[in-house]
């Protein structure tokens, strides 16, 4: 039972980061259609430059948020100038471009960075927790802490702000949103800026449990689509939910049969519940009416 126990609390941390990760796409489908295969890319941002800033003497604090809006605008000037040029692309087209988007950064990654792994010391000591036999890293609370915190501010966003009713006019129709004096380009530049700041927070937090490196982005943003897709593209509360069952199932997949099987399984789900529901779990028989 303890390490049954062991395996959920390292399939939450896990898959907090998944649901981060999952959560970036929705914000950005939801505004603009786009489905951003990139977004791996601004978690990559976020943990490598935060090794760089902290490098030059910059304080560890100062260099998570200085990293945080650097990836943030790099997320703004790539909806502006590499997506916004594109409106009458097809969905396709767009995907692939987001894809050579992703490329583009990790071959720039590669060139600043090279091919070494990087560590990141953690936000407060290494330390474990330990209750009932489960042990995890103090590191591991900040993960599931920045999970809440973006779903509470994004929640907060969404269902408090002017801001939020103005990307959700624009997730309904963007027709009528624009004739109502909303910005549709505005909206869809402040979902990516949203979504890569979020991204860089992923990166911040999971770095110190694992290293980092100009392509760890790839794998982790490939969950994160899968969770996006399990969830249902038009929900951020089903690409939250799907994260974690992802890190669950990884988990106890690892943990139970074989370390080299956990990616199977999960994916093994994810194929299961679409030929069941092919709109997510959480997702609506239409989500959205058109992109910008």
């Amino acid at each position: 039972m303890t390490e049954f126990l062991q395996y959920i609390a390292n399939g939450l941390v896990i898959g907090g980061v998944y649901a981060i990760v999952a959560v970036g796409f929705v914000m950005i489908y939801n505004v603009s259609k786009v489905i951003n295969l990139a977004q791996g890319e601004f978690l990559m941002l976020g943990s490598m430059l935060t090794v760089s800033l902290i490098s030059m003497d910059i304080p560890y604090a100062a260099a998570i948020v200085l990293a945080i809006l650097l990836v943030t605008g790099i997320g703004v000037l790539m909806q502006k100038y590499i997506i916004g040029l594109a409106k009458k692309a097809t969905p396709l087209s767009l995907i692939i471009l987001t894809i050579g988007v992703s490329i583009l950064i990790r071959g720039i990654a590669s060139q600043i960075w090279g091919k070494d792994s990087y560590t990141l010391k953690p936000l407060t000591g290494n330390d474990p927790i330990s209750a009932a036999g489960v042990s995890v890293a103090k590191q591991s609370v900040w993960v599931v802490a920045a999970v809440l915190i973006i779903l509470i501010a994004l929640w907060y966003l969404m269902e408090k702000t002017v801001t939020g009713k103005k990307i959700k006019a624009c997730s309904v129709n963007t027709l009528a949103a624009r004739l109502m004096g909303v910005s549709p380009s505005k909206m869809a530049m402040l979902a990516f800026g949203i979504s890569a700041a979020a991204g860089a927070i992923a990166g911040i937090v999971i770095a110190p449990l694992n290293v980092t490196s100009y392509d760890v982005g790839t794998l982790l943003g490939i969950k994160g689509f899968s969770a996006a897709i399990l969830g249902g593209l038009g929900s951020p509360l089903g690409a939250t939910v799907a994260g974690l069952l992802l890190g669950l199932l990884e988990s106890l997949g690892a943990g139970l049969i074989s370390s080299g099987v956990k990616d199977a399984i999960a994916f093994l789900v994810l194929i299961a519940v679409l030929l069941i529901k092919p709109t997510g779990l959480f997702g609506e028989r239409s989500v959205g009416k058109g992109g910008l």
